[in-house]
This record gives C-alpha cells, sequence and structure tokens, in this order.
C-alpha cells in the first residue's frame, strides 16, 4: 500500500508531502496507481521547483519513497495561494485515488 502524507500551516498552505509504499495493484512497470500517486507527487515539486520565493527539498531515495518540504522565503499572497492551490491538487488527486483503490492508496493529513 502507498501511502501519502500531508502536511499544512497553520494558514493552510502545504509544507511537506511524503509518498512511501508500493499499490501492489499490478506488476512492477505497469501499476497505473503507483505511476499516479508518482505523476501527481513529482508534478507538484516541479511547479513549485519554478516559484522563487520558495525553497523546494525534493528527495527520492529509492522506488517508492518520495518526499518534498517547502518553506517561503517571504511571505506574500501570491506564493501563499500557490502553496494551497497545490495543497488541494495534492488532496483531490490522493483522495480520488483512495476512493478507486482503497487497498492500494491511503491519505493521511496533518
Amino acid at each position: 500500500m502507498i501511502v501519502v502524507a500531508l502536511s499544512y500551516g497553520k494558514n493552510g498552505a502545504l509544507k511537506k508531502c511524503k509518498a512511501n509504499g508500493h499499490a501492489h495493484f499490478s506488476r512492477k512497470g505497469t501499476d497505473i496507481v503507483c505511476s499516479a500517486v508518482t505523476t501527481l507527487v513529482r508534478t507538484a515539486a516541479q511547479v513549485l521547483s519554478h516559484n522563487e520565493n520558495v525553497s523546494l527539498n525534493f528527495e527520492a531515495p529509492e522506488r517508492g519513497s518520495m518526499s518534498f518540504s517547502i518553506e517561503a522565503k517571504t511571505e506574500n499572497l501570491e506564493t501563499e495561494t500557490q502553496l494551497k492551490c497545490i495543497g488541494d491538487f495534492l488532496r483531490t488527486g490522493i483522495l480520488a485515488l483512495t476512493k478507486e483503490f482503497p487497498k492500494n492508496v491511503i491519505l493521511m493529513e496533518e
């Protein structure tokens, strides 16, 4: 099972995302659930990497393990809005996967 953990700041802005595990929906290299989680997390990190107002720390040390943390360099409405939107994007996408594949992915929020 893949466990995705999302952490938010007190203002609701995304602070951390961590995805660990394997979905075991299909064999290695053809697992649509693993691919979906990977696509969501990597896309969110890619979008954030283009924002000069945030410090992004992305790690993918091995297959089945991916995480990133974000820290705003300067507090402004545009960055806060983007962090909230990226958090909503991840939450919505992962929740959709948990509903369709409840034995393969779970969402935890802090």
